[in-house]
């Protein structure tokens, strides 16, 4: 047994090596697009949780409580399975056409994710934004600066200073748990090592091809995440 897993045999990649080049596209689309829409969703959640009314406090909260509190497995099945079922009976009842806002394995899986990442980076934020001294928000507002610019000029760009160690963390797990939507049939990386596994009858080998690839793309976003904390500690 040793010596048949130390005789590691990756001759299928000169006939599948595209299956993989095809998924590793596939899931830096996902991850970049979760970034942005995540990002932004996070902090608008932040600012609500931070935010003198009690609806959007609460709101907020109940958002991220809930989508913390369950799996991001269970979340993707309920938007790709549910969710086009209550887009068509939404259209039904306002008498739009079936099918207006059908929705794609692709754009099921940012959204997703999205969603998921949301409430993550909105804890990470909201830390953030709180550990700014509170004299500086004063500082600004005595100098006749509304509370929305002082906010977007002086508080948040020091609060992404204070989180982004944090927030380039979960950067990293953005890539990993795309992996999931495969479970969807969205032809990811994870998604393309199985059909290879399925087609060669290996087991090992296009998923070790797969963990590199992965490996590949986190590691040198960890070591640039790295860099810019430093140069902005240098800066400081």
């Amino acid at each position: 047994m040793t010596t048949a897993f130390l005789s590691l045999d990756f001759s299928f990649m000169t006939k599948y090596g595209s299956n993989y080049v095809h998924g590793t596209i596939m899931t830096v689309k996902l991850a970049f697009f979760t970034v942005i829409f995540g990002t932004i969703a996070g902090m608008f959640l932040s600012l609500m949780r931070l935010s003198g009314s009690r609806i959007l406090r609460f709101l907020a909260t109940a958002y991220i409580e809930v989508i913390r509190g369950t799996p991001l497995l269970v979340q993707l099945l309920i938007i790709y399975f549910s969710l086009p079922v209550a887009l068509e009976w939404l259209c039904g009842k306002v008498g739009l056409p079936e099918n207006t806002f059908a929705m794609s394995d692709f754009a099921a899986g940012v959204l997703t994710l999205s969603i998921n990442s949301a409430a993550y980076v909105a804890e990470i934020f909201r830390s953030g934004i709180q550990a700014v001294d509170k004299g500086q928000m004063e500082a600004a507002r005595s100098l006749g600066m509304p509370k929305w610019m002082a906010m977007a000029y002086i508080v948040l760009p020091q609060a992404v200073r204070n989180v982004l160690p944090t927030l380039g963390n979960e950067f990293v797990v953005i890539i990993k748990e795309s992996s999931q939507v495969m479970v969807i049939g969205l032809a990811d990386l994870m998604y393309n090592a199985n059909l290879v596994r399925g087609a060669t009858y290996i087991a090992f080998e296009p998923l070790l091809v797969a963990g590199a690839i992965y490996f590949t793309l986190t590691f040198p976003l960890s070591k640039l995440l790295g860099l810019v904390e430093r140069k902005l500690k240098t800066s400081d």
